[in-house]
């Protein structure tokens, strides 16, 4: 099955950029806030807590994940049909059986998890259970072994945290400029109140496009190149196109979606509902499903 993962090696590099681009924005802001209270520690802290920030999201970002998703772990004996189409199509890709979880939520969708191969998690909800029939829900789940074959859980996983992480800074430092720096009285606190009311408010504006230009570094083309993968694995593409199809058409609201974990989704979880901030509408994180469904239908499976 090789093959079918020629982008695993991109994903790698991709993850690596992503942990650098990380380090350069928080030293970065950590430099400028040092310069503006003329205090060297400010800097020692952004690069303890960059360093700290990406060995978290290295080791423990599949856990977070779970838990903002609320993800229950399932055995053979509580769910026997899902366990089997994992552990069937888990054969077929040449993969380690990952560990499988349960959303409660009533909208159906999947995505997979965790930072390799050995340590890979396979997530449904409990609306993806209920409406499909065992060729959708193996269509789905080789999807999902896809990506981990692919070595797009890493990176994908990697993104929530990081991206989470700058966006509470940036109301951090947006909260600093509002109540403090604006509330110097002498002139050259004045001045640096200034300049953190200004730094403030550019991060607080560029770190909702930071978020999408992350979400965006894993590209639409993964989902592409997810779906062809499964459809090999299962050689039956139609399970495939039918369950997106399904999913998509269904519109219960998936509750503890958020816009920092949309991407690693199956399918959009918002499906076309308007998500904060403005600027994420500009940039969809998954291809129209119309046009997976037509790439799947156009596989010639021989």
């Amino acid at each position: 099955m090789a093959s079918l993962y020629t982008e695993k090696s991109a994903n790698i590099h991709k993850t690596w950029i992503l942990f650098s681009a990380f380090f350069v924005v928080v030293i970065g802001v950590g430099w400028v806030f040092s310069q503006i209270y003329g205090n060297p520690i400010i800097l020692y802290f952004a690069v303890g807590f960059s360093v700290f920030m990406s060995v978290l999201s290295y080791w423990r970002s599949d856990k977070i994940v779970l838990s903002l998703t609320r993800a229950k772990p399932v055995t053979q004996r509580t769910a026997p049909e899902l366990y089997r189409v994992v552990e069937n199509i888990s054969i077929t890709a040449g993969l380690p059986m990952p560990r499988i979880y349960i959303v409660p939520e009533k909208a159906p969708n999947a995505f997979a998890t965790g930072r390799d191969p050995e340590h890979s998690v396979i997530v449904v909800t409990e609306g993806l259970l209920e409406i499909l029939d065992r060729s959708e829900l193996e269509g789905v789940i080789a999807h999902e072994f896809s990506h981990i074959g692919n070595r797009d859980i890493l990176l994908s996983t990697v993104v929530v945290v990081l991206v989470g992480f700058i966006s509470i800074l940036a109301s951090i430092f947006l909260r600093s400029a509002l109540w403090g720096g604006m509330g110097r009285r002498d002139n050259k606190s004045g001045n640096s109140g200034a300049i953190l009311f200004v730094v403030g408010i550019v991060f607080s504006i560029l770190a909702p496009i930071a978020v999408t230009l992350m979400q965006l570094a894993i590209s639409r083309k993964r989902e592409f190149l997810a779906d062809a993968s499964g459809a090999l694995l299962t050689r039956y593409p139609e399970g495939l196109a039918s369950a997106l199809e399904k999913i998509s058409s269904d519109k219960t609201p998936m509750r503890t979606a958020t816009n920092t974990t949309s991407h690693l989704w199956l399918a959009d979880p918002f499906k076309g509902a308007k998500k904060k901030p403005f600027l994420s509408k500009l940039f969809m994180t998954h291809p129209p499903v119309e046009e997976r469904v037509k790439a799947l239908r156009g596989i010639d499976i021989k």
